[in-house]
């Protein structure tokens, strides 16, 4: 069986394994086929060089339409995703992947959020598996295997047509056994009812593993916001988790309110952890702050046999040094690895549950 992931202590092993790449100018990411549009969106810009001279760089999609961006026949692997367009479409462009043929997708999220860019308001985020550099050049570096085919498909849910670039890298070669598939998942609370957990993800069944939880944070009263708890409900827990948190800036690494000593937020980005993105109207504590921030459970997965579902608090400060449930606008993307297959998820991705005001 030949060793499937990709680090600087296995580079130098040489495999039968092939290297293949998606793109506009490469539809079927076949061999030798790359470089031979005479059509697309480069084509008057190339027009007195001809065939080879990015005649096909990106497409154009179309308002209320799904395009599909790549579909590939397995085994194999996909090792890297590049993609851009404009902020204003970050959420209302749904990513979709699925495995080996299934009907229900095992990745359902807005573009922006699968990139830890919730805002649509430009963040660099600079970290292991999602990196997002100037001017909004979306990289994903999650492992995604599959055994039979894999297919990633956008829908716009814009009212205009908007250009979209892309590049999918993957490799063709055998998947082990025990192999878990990628799963993704979005879910919004605007906002969350009052004394209720925000719900993460729910109804996950099977064996698998969690690796990540990104959340752009929107707080709607003046103060600090993250006192509250994550809490991991694995196994057959009930009223009460197997894992649980001390407080929202503690689970993404973070300490004493993220606050810097001179009165403001401290953003950071980092390999596992960050929040990189605070935007906030003047005051450190005023209503309408919003935040981005991601945790990767990278070198410590949170492995579950049976089921999961993962929940986190929104608690502020009230008076007389009391506990405040918020009432805060959260959407959250998490990550995990599964046995397919896996259950229909329960995301609301109507056009106006998504949109950002």
């Amino acid at each position: 069986m030949q060793f499937m992931g990709n680090m600087m202590s296995n580079l130098t092993l040489l495999t039968d394994a092939k290297t293949r790449s998606i793109s506009p100018e490469n539809f079927t990411g076949e061999k030798g086929k790359g470089g031979m549009a005479t059509e697309g969106t480069g084509k008057n810009a190339a027009r007195e060089l001809g065939v080879g001279w990015k005649v096909s760089p990106s497409i154009m999609v179309q308002p209320a339409s799904t395009v599909t961006l790549a579909e590939i026949e397995g085994p194999g692997v996909i090792q890297h995703i590049w993609l851009t367009c404009f902020p204003p479409y970050w959420r209302s462009a749904i990513l979709r992947f699925y495995w080996d043929g299934e009907e229900q997708p095992s990745v359902e999220v807005p573009m922006g959020d699968f990139f830890c860019n919730g805002w649509t308001e430009r963040t660099n985020v600079n970290s292991l598996p999602i990196a997002v550099n100037p001017a909004g050049g979306m990289n994903s570096y999650w492992e995604m295997p599959f055994k039979k085919s894999a297919k990633i498909t956008v829908e716009s849910l814009a009212t205009e047509e908007f250009p979209l670039y892309y590049q999918v890298d993957y490799s063709l070669n055998e998947i082990p056994d025990n192999t878990g598939y990628f799963h993704a998942q979005w879910r919004r609370s605007n906002p969350l009812p009052y004394k209720t957990d925000h719900i993460l993800v729910d109804n996950i069944k099977g064996k698998g593993q969690y690796v990540g939880t990104y959340i752009a944070w929107g707080v709607n009263n003046n103060g600090w916001w993250g006192e509250g708890e994550i809490k991991f409900f694995m196994d057959g827990d009930k009223e009460f988790p197997t894992i649980i948190g001390t407080g929202t800036e503690d689970y993404f690494g973070g300490a004493w309110n993220f606050e810097h000593p001179h009165g403001e937020y401290g953003s950071y980005s980092t390999a596992f952890l960050g929040m990189p993105q605070v935007i906030k109207p003047d005051g450190l504590y005023r209503s309408q702050q919003r935040f981005g921030m991601y945790r990767w459970h990278i070198l410590d997965p949170i492995r579950f046999d049976d089921d999961l579902k993962v929940t986190i608090q929104a608690l502020g400060w009230r008076s007389e040094g009391r506990y405040l449930p918020l009432q805060d606008d959260i959407a959250s993307t998490v990550f995990w690895y599964q046995q397919e297959p896996h259950q229909a998820f329960a995301s609301n991705l109507e056009k106006d549950h998504l949109e950002v005001i």
